[in-house]
């Protein structure tokens, strides 16, 4: 009886044993072949200035008739509508706003450049392009913090680089590295066509020339130079300590001195590129310097005019990726190498591609090459570089949006509007949008399920039809006291006796001592007089038609009632515009203070919340968000990063003003 226990309790526990190890085996396969999950990742595009509205700029209908396929994808895979820009309506804060998810009085970012008190007031004391200007860390700092990959290409307050581990690419204009920006180059006798200009030639009216003037002079020690039928000429360029040797020659043999071909040297003796008007080079490797360190870069040269007298007009492009301007500095070869060398956007700020008519072709140039080589870009970041995050810019929808060549022509409003030259804009304005909606492609191709992907931008673009040079009007008032250059055409201000002046872009700044030395905000009873003087100037102005320009002029104190901004970081005065006008900094002996643009869009200073040529697109597919869903009402800029966090699982942090947009979820 023992043995038959023994020998039945012997069977139960080889069979007990037998299950356990089943069970295990069982536990292993099931934990095996258990698919990892995959990390939440991040595609967003943020184009610098695309307008989107539902009256003019309608790109949801241009996606229904099938223009713009990619974005008519994202319309029925995700949630899609139109978003409000924060005052002042520019690049920098809006770029802040949308980054951090908040406004300009908690990120700090009330302009491009801004003053604070301590400085003087003759150059920016803080630049709203650079990281270090916000007061609260950005979305990639916390998505770092959160162990995602981030790469960061073209985008305005990511530079100096924050990423510790992630990719920086260039930034824009935030005072770090070798900023290779593109130049004009025409002869020293055509800076007298182009001096009411002033300080427009310069970076933001105050940093290194964007068109440079070059003395232009007989033909010097070239060997191996073409034969030239007149008298051959020559124009050294230079930028970013590289030297480029311009030979202006007349290669027909019609007894008529009449200047058509340029030839291009580096040292007079082997050619880089002939061309004729009209013509670009290829791109040529070069040798730049940056604080006198050298390194690899190329340029492209076009002859954009070449007048029979041999004057010029010649644009060249430096290849806008070095060593100095990435982090680490390998993705700059490893993108050269692969994408090209780059065209970030076309033109610059201020614009230079608007004095001559074949400018324009320039332009549109420039721009298919920027497009084209963003688009590039978007699947070799993708396989090179593997990113959990990607937030990506180009400048060139602002850039075209507010050059001379495309608003003024549909704007329906202008007395010399044509259905004609209307459609041919618009047709330009299309591809600038195609070329958008391709990058975006491009993107679309390289996600997977688990990623979202985004489209925004910081703000939209009005009409500008006219200038309002607020600092003639003080000049008139004896309140500004300047000079000219003759040369130049320069004003020089004489900031001690300088009471009250316009600096861009929303703001006057006002003392009644003076605005010289260091800059200190006034007060007491002369200080209010002269501004109170100063407002009331300001609200009488009007223009012939009768439009007074000036909607409001917000003391200082209330402006962050009025427009959510820091007082540590505005003028004395904050003004916002009527819509088809523009503050202009500039002064000139006329002192006349309306003038008619150039250029013929803007943004600054106008209310996005009243005016809907400020829209831009706010767009989203991904986990959990519902398809074809058409968000009911605009959204603001500051809603889209606090969304993006809840989608993604990540925390918000407490500074965060933007709400989270549930109506989009699932």
């Amino acid at each position: 009886m023992r043995q038959q226990l023994k020998k039945s309790n012997f069977v139960v526990l080889f069979l007990l044993i037998f299950i356990l190890f089943l069970s295990s085996c069982q536990i292993q396969s099931s934990t095996k072949i258990q698919p990892k999950k995959e990390a939440i990742k991040l595609y967003w595009f943020i184009p610098d200035g695309m307008r989107a509205d539902p009256d003019v700029f309608n790109i949801y209908k241009w996606a229904e008739e099938g223009k713009l396929p990619n974005i008519k994808k994202m319309m029925d895979n995700g949630a899609y509508g139109y978003a409000i820009p924060d005052f002042p309506s520019h690049t920098p804060a809006n770029f802040a706003s949308l980054l951090t998810g908040s406004h300009p009085i908690v990120h700090g970012v009330a302009d491009g450049p801004m003053h604070i008190e301590g400085f003087p007031l003759d150059k920016p004391s803080i630049a709203g392009f650079s990281s270090v200007a916000k007061k609260v860390p950005p979305i990639w700092t916390i998505m770092e913090e959160n162990e995602k990959k981030v790469v960061l290409l073209s985008i305005p307050g990511s530079t100096p680089p924050e990423l510790k581990e992630g990719i920086t690419i260039r930034g824009r204009w935030g005072g770090w590295g070798a900023d290779t920006y593109n130049v004009v180059y025409e002869p020293e006798e055509k800076l007298k066509e182009r001096k009411a200009a002033g300080r427009g030639f310069r970076l933001f009216f105050l940093g290194l020339p964007l068109t440079k003037f070059s003395e232009k002079t007989d033909a010097e020690n070239w060997k191996n130079a073409p034969k030239s039928f007149s008298e051959a000429k020559e124009s050294k360029l230079e930028a970013h300590g590289l030297n480029i040797y311009a030979y202006i020659y007349d290669s027909t043999n019609d007894q008529i001195g009449n200047y058509d071909r340029i030839a291009f040297s580096l040292d007079k003796k082997n050619i880089i590129a002939d061309l004729k008007q009209g013509e670009w080079s290829n791109w040529a490797p070069v040798e730049l310097k940056f604080k006198d360190a050298p390194f690899d870069s190329d340029i492209k040269i076009k002859v954009i005019n070449l007048w029979a007298n041999s004057n010029f007009r010649v644009r060249i492009l430096y290849n806008n990726l070095n060593e100095f301007i990435t982090e680490p500095s390998s993705v700059a070869n490893e993108l050269t190498t692969n994408v090209g060398p780059m065209v970030d956007f076309a033109d610059n700020w201020p614009p230079q591609l608007i004095y001559e008519s074949e400018d324009k072709e320039t332009f549109l140039e420039e721009a298919r090459m920027s497009l084209e080589w963003h688009r590039k870009a978007v699947p070799f970041i993708y396989e090179k570089y593997k990113p959990d995050i990607f937030i990506q810019d180009t400048y060139t929808p602002n850039q075209m949006l507010e050059s001379r060549w495309w608003h003024r022509s549909i704007d329906t409003t202008r007395e010399d509007y044509s259905e004609e030259k209307a459609q041919e804009a618009w047709k330009d304005i299309l591809e600038l949008y195609q070329g958008l909606d391709a990058i975006m492609g491009e993107a679309i191709k390289n996600a997977d399920e688990n990623t979202y992907i985004v489209l925004s931008s910081d703000h939209g673009i009005c009409s500008l039809k006219r200038l309002v040079k607020l600092n003639n009007l003080f000049a008139k008032k004896g309140w500004l006291k300047f000079t000219i250059n003759e040369k130049t055409g320069e004003p020089i201000i004489d900031w001690n006796n300088t009471k009250v002046i316009y600096l861009k872009m929303a703001h006057v700044y006002v003392n009644p001592k003076g605005l010289g030395g260091n800059w200190r905000r006034g007060s007491g009873e002369e200080y209010e007089k002269l501004r109170d003087e100063v407002i009331e100037a300001l609200k009488s102005l009007e223009d012939d038609n009768g439009v007074k320009p000036v909607v409001n002029a917000i003391k200082w104190e209330d402006a962050p009632q009025f427009f959510e901004l820091p007082t540590d970081r505005i003028g004395d005065i904050v003004l916002e515009v009527t819509p088809g006008y523009s503050w202009f900094e500039e002064m000139d002996k006329s002192l006349k203070i309306f003038a008619d643009p150039l250029t013929s869009g803007y943004k600054q200073t106008i209310d996005g919340k009243k005016n809907k040529c400020m829209w831009t697109p706010f767009m989203i597919m991904g986990p959990g968000v519902k398809k074809g869903y058409e968000i009911k009402e605009p959204i603001e800029l500051i809603d889209q990063m606090p969304t993006l966090l809840q989608l993604m699982g990540i925390g918000i942090p407490s500074y965060v003003q933007g709400s989270v947009l549930e109506e989009i979820f699932k």
